[in-house]
């Protein structure tokens, strides 16, 4: 299968590699076709199932697409890999909205909103699913570095769009897949992020997650 990795960052990087390493045909995709992190990660895996372009080119090229860009910068850089190429496409958005102008982490859209919302309103015929987004790249394709089975979660709107996406979290190593509903629980997982940061600074590390228990 082709995949399209939009953003050149840690995430991008992990997540690419990853489905490199299961075989499958990646294009990284930034601004400008030869940005030096994606040429460097294309050398790096030295693979010709490694590729890189422009976020339109690996819009283009993918089948299954994930946004792992910044959340402030994430609807330009959708806007930017083009409707066109998004159309029927699932569009799995790791991505968090958060403002880094304190020390102190604030969302740019929360309680009525989410970053996941506002991209499904924004490309409608994208089939938008919210996951990864509540655990740190170190673990993301990589979920047995924890000493316990942990928890991952899935939003959006089409079923058959989350159903692929868990199979495609199953190959990640993620055995735990909880379907919260449709894209406005985008909200609770991007409000997580909060706490997510007080436990990082309790945990001092970033490998870490959480699980539901119940009764």
């Amino acid at each position: 299968m082709k995949f399209g990795v939009l953003g050149t960052g840690v995430v991008g990087q992990t997540i690419a590699s990853k489905l490199v390493h299961l075989g499958q045909d990646v294009m990284m995709g930034s601004r400008d076709a030869g940005n030096p992190k994606a040429v460097e990660w294309a050398n790096n895996e030295g693979s010709p199932r490694a590729l890189y372009g422009t976020f339109a080119n690996a819009a283009a090229h993918g089948e299954i697409i994930f946004n792992c860009t910044l959340g402030a910068a994430s609807l330009e850089a959708l806007q930017q890999a083009g409707a066109d190429n998004l159309k029927g496409k699932i569009l799995i958005d790791t991505a968090n909205p958060i403002d880094y102008s304190t020390n102190e982490w604030l969302l740019t859209v929360c309680n009525t909103d989410s970053l996941g919302e506002q991209i499904q309103r924004a490309f409608p015929e994208a089939r938008v699913v919210k996951s990864l987004n509540t655990v740190n790249c170190n673990i993301m394709v990589e979920p047995n570095k924890l000493s316990e089975r942990t928890d991952v979660f899935v939003s959006g709107n089409d079923a058959d769009a989350k159903k692929a996406v868990t199979k495609i979290l199953h190959d990640f190593g993620w055995i735990s897949v909880i379907d919260l509903g449709d894209i406005i629980t985008s909200r609770s997982v991007e409000m997580y992020i909060v706490l997510w940061r007080n436990f990082r600074h309790v945990v001092n590390s970033y490998r870490f997650n959480i699980k539901l228990v119940s009764h």
